[in-house]
Formats: structure tokens, C-alpha cells, sequence
């Protein structure tokens, strides 16, 4: 048992005593819709009650974080060093190729974030899905965190405890890690032109402008491209049209936030960059084996023999309690039958793709419904392979969602269920988005929210 809940409480009592904090939910409202925490061009719907860690809960998510990113290490350097391991991953040509480009730093997983339902009360957690380079989420956290900073709940609150953000560490410390990296590379110049690279219109842009800024302030230039305004040319990757920086640059080092499924569906237009770290003439961090993460067939390795030789004890009997049963929605691994007629029990997804697209519990479907489901997309039927994985009941905690109506001001605390995304730059464990929803399925498309993450009298490394 956390103290999260009592801490919780304590802070829904100051709102009490303020008669709702009319005036502190308004201001952090306001504070949102003037703010850079812009997703797919609509301002981020925020929770007014911030997750409130304690220091049981901080040293589980660190533990947690860094077992994951061992193991995932694990994964990742047997595929690239062993032939013989990599047919535990069912994969395009193209995508096995990119995986196995060189990559010449040190760093085989530089970022991720690893999503997890934490059972408070128990203190037992089952992962959500792993991501890589494609990892997001910093910016909505220190939006959030900011838009409460002032408010009079908070202040209250903050008046008996001694509260800590992951700000700095998700940020500045990003910087420091990838200048770490990017100093192990073998072919690094002196002053390098770094870019931060996606297909835009994917993209979370305005965290790519904050992150080229701080790195403006260590004196180094960095720029945000398309991917798509990419060249190869005399040897050299240019930046065509800068969305931030400059224009028609020879580029040094990147960082990428393009995941690799993208590159697949963009794949000539992608050939710029894919010819550049062929050729080994830019630093690509983190490498397309990220997508060894990225992509959900990983919870399945996990289980396969090949991969619990590589692991200790410790390690297998931890995917053992944290990784849920999955396989390919496929005849010939689960009983479709069984699937359909236990409909609570599961969720489906698809093995390459992000953002909750074509993700469906279900719990949020009739029995007829949900076996239409399964026909529409098991055995490859929709044209892409899908995986089942046993269904999480996520942990409950009150929020206040604030999305901008006036009914948000003087509505009471509702319970939301919780996932926490760990982040872990280069394995260590640096801080956490938590998300919150009304529905089985937490995304922004289902209603869902992002709550401040706030460590409470906590020793935070």
C-alpha cells in the first residue's frame, strides 16, 4: 500500500476548503490553452489533480524502468549479433535490413518509455506496450505541472510537503544524454549540426522546437526537418527546408523521432536518410533497431526460449509477473473462438503502429460486436498483422478533467483509470507521463487526460 491515495485525498480536501478552486481551475485552464502543449493542432486536456507519488512508488517505477531497458538491451544485441536468434521476430525484409544498419556509438536503446498499469494498492504492475525513438509526452508533463504550479490547491498542498517534478530531468537531461552519446560516436566532429527529424504532420512539433532551443543554450545548432526534406549528396545528409533552424545544412547527428513504420510507408521518400546511415555519414540516435522495441511481437519474445536463455532468473521471473500473455491473433497460435466469447478478458492491437490506432478492448463492445472485430482483422485479414493480449483492469484514482467547458469548474472528482509511462534515457529511469480515462482504452481519442506528476517527500536521484 502507497501513500498515494492519502496524499490524493489531502489535496481534494484543499480544494474543499477553496469551495472547488474555482478561480485555480480557470487559471490552469488558461494557462493550457496559452501553452506549447498542442497535440494534432487541439490544446491537451489536463486533470486537475496532479498523480501524487510517494517514495515506495518512485523506487518501483526506477526498478521497473531500468530491469526493462536491461532486458530490452538484451533482446536488441542478440538480434543484431546472432543470425541464428532473429527468426523470434516475424518481420518485413525492409524492416530487418534497417535493424541491422551499423550504428557506431555506444547507446543500444538511447530512449524509450516503457507504459505500465500500476496497482497501487498491491504494488504489482502488467506493461502496456513499449516505445522507442518515437516516445512523447515530455512537454504535455511540463505544461501541466506549470498550469498547477500557482493554484491555490496546490500551493496548500505544496505548503506541507516537499514536492519534486520530473522537469528538468526530462528535458535538460535529455540534452546532456544525447551529447553523452553522440560523444561515443566513432566518425563525431567538433561542432555538430544536430537535427531532430519525423514525418511532421506525426509529429509533436512544439517539443522539438523547446528541445533544439536547450540545445541552442549548450551551444550546439540544432534544426527539426521532415523526414521527406531530407538529401544525400557529395556525401553528406542536407536539411532542405527547416520547420526550426536552417535552411539547406549538412547535418551531423540525429535525433529520431520518425518511427520506423513510418519510414516503411514513406519508404523512397525516406531513402535520403536511409543512404545516409548506410553509408555511415550521420549519427542516427537512437538506431532503427528501436523498432525491436517498438514493435508489440516484442511481448511475445519475451516468452520464447531463445530469448529466457538469454536472461537471468531474476529477469524471466519479472516478464513473467509484469508482461501479459500474447500472441498473433492468428488460427494456428490462440483458440479465436475462446477469444470471442470471453470478450472482457482481451484486447487486440496492431503489432506495428502507435498512438491507440485500431486498438480495441473488449469490454467496450456487445458479444456481436466484438466478434465481428476479430473476424475483421485475425489471420492478416485486414491486410497487417494484429496481436491479443490478455486485458489489464487498470487502477483507479480521482481526477478533475478539464477540457475547457464550464461545467469542468464545478464538477466533482471522478475515478479515471491510470497508465504510467516510465521514461528511461540511456536506462536510467527519468521521470513519468501519466495518463488517465474514462474508458477501457486510454488515449485522447477515448476521452483521455494528462495529469502533473508530482514526487511527494521523495528522494529522487
Amino acid at each position: 500500500m502507497t501513500l498515494n491515495a492519502s496524499y490524493t485525498d489531502e489535496y481534494l480536501a484543499h480544494i474543499d476548503a477553496l469551495d472547488g478552486d474555482d478561480a485555480g481551475k480557470r487559471a490552469a485552464r488558461r494557462h493550457m490553452e496559452h501553452s506549447t502543449a498542442i497535440y494534432h493542432g487541439a490544446v491537451v486536456n489536463s486533470s486537475y489533480v496532479p498523480r501524487f507519488f510517494d517514495q515506495a512508488t518512485y523506487d518501483y517505477f526506477k526498478s521497473a524502468a531500468e530491469t526493462t531497458h536491461r532486458i530490452l538491451v538484451k533482446v536488441m544485441t542478440e538480434h543484431l549479433n546472432n543470425p541464428a536468434y532473429r527468426h523470434v521476430y516475424d518481420m518485413d525484409e525492409r524492416l530487418v535490413d534497417l535493424i541491422l544498419l551499423p550504428r557506431d556509438y555506444d547507446a543500444v536503446l538511447p530512449f524509450a518509455r516503457v507504459d505500465m498499469f500500476l496497482d497501487e494498492d498491491a504494488m504489482t504492475a502488467k506493461f502496456c506496450e513499449f516505445n522507442a525513438d518515437g516516445s512523447s509526452g515530455m512537454n504535455e508533463n511540463r505544461e501541466i505541472t506549470a498550469s498547477m504550479q500557482d493554484c491555490a490547491a496546490y500551493q496548500a498542498f505544496a505548503a506541507q510537503h516537499d514536492l519534486t517534478t520530473c522537469d528538468k530531468a526530462l528535458f535538460a537531461g535529455w540534452v546532456d544524454e544525447f551529447l553523452s552519446i553522440y560523444d561515443t560516436y566513432a566518425f563525431k566532429v567538433e561542432h555538430p549540426h544536430i537535427a531532430i527529424v519525423d514525418f511532421l504532420e506525426n509529429a509533436i512539433t512544439e517539443e522539438f522546437k523547446i528541445f533544439a532551443k536547450l540545445f541552442a543554450e549548450r551551444g550546439v545548432e540544432c534544426s527539426v526537418y521532415d523526414v521527406r526534406d531530407l538529401a544525400f549528396e557529395d556525401g553528406r545528409l542536407i536539411g532542405r527546408t527547416a520547420f526550426y533552424g536552417r535552411d539547406n545544412a549538412p547535418i551531423d547527428a540525429i535525433w529520431r523521432r520518425s518511427v520506423t513504420n513510418d519510414i516503411i510507408d514513406n519508404w523512397e521518400a525516406s531513402q535520403p536518410l536511409i543512404e545516409a546511415v548506410r553509408a555511415r555519414k550521420v549519427a542516427l540516435i537512437g538506431s532503427f533497431a528501436g523498432h525491436l522495441v517498438h514493435d508489440k511481437q516484442i511481448f511475445q519474445v519475451l516468452f520464447k526460449p531463445e530469448t529466457k536463455a538469454l536472461l537471468t532468473d531474476e529477469e524471466n521471473a519479472f516478464v513473467e509477473a509484469t508482461v501479459p500473455f500474447t500472441a498473433f491473433l492468428n488460427s494456428d497460435e490462440v483458440d479465436l473462438d475462446a477469444v470471442k466469447s470471453e470478450r472482457a478478458a482481451w484486447i487486440i492491437k496492431p503489432v506495428d503502429a502507435y498512438g491507440s490506432k485500431d486498438v480495441y478492448a473488449g469490454l467496450d463492445f456487445s458479444d456481436e460486436e466484438w466478434a465481428q472485430i476479430i473476424d475483421t482483422y485475425a489471420n492478416g485479414a485486414a491486410g497487417a498483422p494484429f496481436i491479443v493480449q490478455h486485458y489489464c483492469t487498470p487502477h483507479r484514482t480521482q481526477a478533475i478533467p478539464l477540457r475547457g467547458e464550464e461545467a469542468d469548474y464545478t464538477a466533482e472528482p471522478q475515478p479515471y483509470t491510470n497508465l504510467s509511462g516510465l521514461y528511461l534515457y540511456n536506462g536510467r529511469f527519468t521521470g513519468v507521463f501519466s495518463r488517465l480515462g474514462p474508458e477501457p482504452v486510454i488515449s485522447k481519442k477515448t476521452g483521455g487526460i494528462t495529469a502533473a506528476t508530482i514526487w511527494v517527500d521523495a528522494v529522487v536521484d
